[in-house]
């Protein structure tokens, strides 16, 4: 529950604290006095976006407070969950600066909007007459007949199992479309494998086959130089062998003469074998030339065949195109791939099927049990609020489809009078029937609910007399199990109230500013009289104040 508030420099408001007490709470004061300032500060707590509107003054931060006890609601894993400190008596605080950045805290450590949001999800319930209109929203019908059917927890396991089954058909779905679109693509991506398998290709052979092809296809003229070289080479008077000798004979006799000698011969020496060596190997490379067509033809087949491959692949080696090989290689087994993971996917999708079908089936079971109490509570606490005809026709009908709190769609109708068809609430109910049914909604709710409070915001738009003191005496029902604020008009609920504050608007100077006080219980009396007969009390008005507070 909300002990305290604490409010400065909010729209007509510079300074403002005031405790609350548990029980039954009424806040009253004319049009315009600033009851929804009070209601818009709270909201700023509860996490609502804010704007430099929010400031009276401009130059000033707006600070807001509100302390909470929170013993009793079970909010320690939470406060662990969202690594906040937690206090049996947690204060929130909302900062609203001058350049028109907002900062929120949870005992003193700095929150986003978000977290403040999920919080006061377990704290308070603002009820506006906007929500009245929401009724009739088939999301907020099934939230109320869950609540009594206590399907809360079947519901956030069956969510839980929802997102993971319509993650995995997604991903179905994209693998059933891909092996469709892969259908040709998968057989020219075979065609072109295959064609680069059978052509046996090898790291850098290109190049040996070049120059094999270059070989083979000047072999006469390469044995032809290379004999000429021979015989250059071992020409008994005249060839290199036998001037090389001759040059090396001469040097070694001079060479013991000086170093510079001596080198001339090693160096010369050197060459001699050196020389050797290459007319031996020449020698060699001749007798293995030999003119071969038919080796010829098949290196150049296997060049064309390369640069062939190379064209079309846009590429100009073949570690490119062996790359490309390995590249399809792996297409073509994630697509031979697809068909097992389809299947695998296929029987996980219908084993989360058959677990969701169990777990709206028990869904749909309680709210069958639930129905009849929600729709005979309703008809009680309605026939008490001047609607003895009332009568409710909800139907769930099963669907097929898995929607996100189940297998339902619902039917809820309703009927406020004696031989009138059923029809939907927002077409056949008038505003003070609606007020009356989300009063009765929520008085059955608090026997299920935790929440610590309950704000209603003129609920009793459209009533007045004895329905009036019917529903404030409802509102003081629902008081002895938590916290329950009402905004009103009306003198039949204001004095229902435990405690009674007074939202007024003064001007200060050049200044218009609001307040919000605790009426003592003559104040109490003079406000009540004053809603019943104006702003000149007359004594009636005193008596029946006096006799309304009794």
């Amino acid at each position: 529950m909300i002990t305290s508030l604490s409010i400065k420099n909010y729209a007509l408001i510079e300074k403002l604290s005031i405790d609350f007490s548990k029980g039954f709470s009424i806040i009253t004061g004319e049009t315009g006095a600033g009851k929804s300032i009070i209601l818009g500060a709270i909201g700023l707590v509860l996490g609502k976006r804010a704007d430099l509107t929010s400031l009276k003054n401009k130059e000033e931060k707006c600070v807001i407070e509100a302390h909470f006890e929170i013993s009793k609601y079970s909010l320690k894993d939470f406060f662990a969950e969202n690594d906040l400190d937690y206090e049996d008596e947690t204060i929130i605080r909302r900062e609203i600066l001058p350049s028109g950045k907002s900062r929120a805290f949870i005992n003193d450590s700095p929150v986003n909007l978000q977290e403040l949001q999920d919080l006061s999800l377990f704290l308070i319930d603002i009820h506006s007459q906007q929500q009245t209109q929401e009724l009739s929203d088939e999301t907020v019908q099934f939230k109320i007949i869950d609540a009594i059917a206590d399907n809360f927890d079947t519901i956030l396991t069956y969510q839980n199992l929802l997102k993971v089954y319509k993650s995995e058909k997604s991903k179905l779905n994209a693998l059933l479309k891909k092996q469709s679109d892969s259908g040709k693509e998968q057989e020219y991506n075979t065609f072109l494998l295959n064609e680069l398998v059978s052509a046996k290709l090898k790291s850098g052979e290109q190049a040996e086959l070049e120059a094999d092809f270059e070989k083979l296809n000047n072999v006469e003229i390469i044995k032809e130089s290379i004999d000429k070289s021979l015989v250059i080479a071992n020409e008994e008077q005249f060839g290199v062998f036998h001037n090389l000798n001759e040059i090396k004979n001469a040097l070694q006799k001079i060479a013991p003469f000086s170093a510079e000698y001596q080198n001339f011969f090693e160096r010369i020496t050197s060459i001699s074998i050196e020389f050797d060596d290459v007319s031996k190997e020449l020698q060699n490379a001749s007798e293995k030339l030999l003119n071969d067509p038919e080796q010829l033809e098949l290196v150049s087949q296997k060049l064309q065949l390369i640069f062939n491959l190379q064209k079309k692949h846009h590429v100009n080696s073949v570690d490119e195109l062996l790359q490309i090989q390995a590249d399809l290689g792996n297409t073509l087994l994630e697509l031979d791939n697809i068909e097992e993971e389809i299947e695998t996917l296929s029987k996980s999708i219908e084993e989360k099927a058959t677990e969701l079908d169990a777990f709206a089936a028990t869904i749909h079971q309680n709210r069958i049990n639930a129905i009849p109490v929600l729709s005979n509570q309703l008809i009680s606490i309605l026939e008490t609020l001047g609607m003895p005809n009332v009568r409710f026709n909800i139907e769930l009908l099963p669907s097929e489809t898995y929607f996100q709190n189940g297998k339902d769609e619902l039917q809820f109708l309703f009927s406020a009078n004696k031989g009138t068809d059923f029809g939907l609430l927002k077409k056949v109910a008038s505003g003070g029937e609606m007020s009356r049914i989300m009063l009765a909604v929520k008085a059955i709710l608090a026997q299920y609910s935790k929440l610590p409070t309950l704000i209603f915001d003129e609920i009793d738009t459209g009533v007045s007399g004895e329905i009036a003191i019917r529903m404030g005496e409802i509102m003081k029902e629902m008081s002895a199990k938590m916290q329950i604020f009402a905004i009103t008009h009306l003198p039949q609920i204001a004095a229902k109230g435990d405690s009674h504050f007074k939202v007024s608007k003064a001007t200060i100077g050049d200044h218009t500013q609001s307040e919000l006080k605790l009426l003592s219980q003559d104040e109490r009396v003079i406000e009540i009289a004053q809603m019943l007969s104006g702003a000149v009390v007359s004594d009636s008005a005193l008596n029946h104040a006096k006799a309304l507070l009794n």
